[in-house]
């Protein structure tokens, strides 16, 4: 079992920043790979960003490119989401994701509420 835990959500304006941390219980965790993904009201889930085990390899959703930066710290089970240049559109429930390639465990933090007011 992994449990993650997210924190760093907040209300900002417009513009602005925010660092999103989950911590990722585990002695495995560089195992893991590790992703962000965002619910707004009345809408699905979407992947935000993603991040390889050894973070060699990163995606982004189309609509945060440029903008956000995932990273992940293996020595201290933690992956962090860097948003700059937040935009209101950004406003949603944000949560951490681990996959286990190996075993095709998923699994999903609480979330963490982003607001940006324009």
């Amino acid at each position: 079992q992994v449990q993650l835990v997210e924190s760093g959500g907040g209300l900002v304006q417009a513009g602005g920043s925010l660092r999103l941390s989950c911590a990722a219980s585990g002695r495995t965790f560089s195992h893991y790979a590790m992703g962000w993904f965002r619910q707004a009201p009345g809408k699905e889930r979407e992947l935000v960003a993603r991040i390889s085990w050894s973070g060699g390899r990163v995606d982004y959703a189309d609509s945060v490119k440029g903008r956000f930066t995932i990273s992940r710290d293996n020595a201290k089970n933690t992956v962090s989401l860097q948003m700059n240049s937040l935009k209101p559109e950004d406003t949603a429930v944000y949560y951490c994701n681990a996959y286990i390639p190996a075993s095709g465990g998923n699994y999903w933090g609480q979330g963490t509420q982003v607001t940006v007011s324009s």
